[in-house]
């Protein structure tokens, strides 16, 4: 599984053929507490247990970077997304990352 740091996220959404997704798999509380904006990246949010029943609301000709607090749970559904054919990377380090690397007015939690 590819993943890249929150300061490459643009870059490499940059580099593809269609604007990518940030699939962010946290709750609703979390996403409410801190949340990324990104340019690039048009902003899903689909709490990780929701995403098998979802599944068919996401397009596979779109690459998607996988998004949760740290890493772990946005590693889980990447690799789930990729064995269902999807072309996705991890956000290491999740959001937290996001907060030190890219915008530091996200909170930390």
């Amino acid at each position: 599984m590819e993943q890249i740091y929150p300061a490459q996220v643009a870059q490499w959404a940059s580099q593809q053929a269609q604007r990518p997704v940030l699939l962010d798999v946290r709750e609703g509380w979390e996403v409410q507490t801190a949340s990324a904006r990104p340019e690039a990246l048009d902003l899903v949010h689909m709490p990780m247990q929701t995403i098998p029943a979802r599944l068919d609301e996401l397009d596979k000709s779109r690459a998607i970077a996988c998004l949760c607090h740290h890493g772990g749970r946005s590693m889980q559904v990447a690799a789930f997304l990729q064995q269902h054919g999807f072309q996705v990377v991890n956000v290491a380090g999740g959001i937290h990352a996001w907060s030190a690397q890219v915008d530091p007015s996200i909170p930390v939690y």
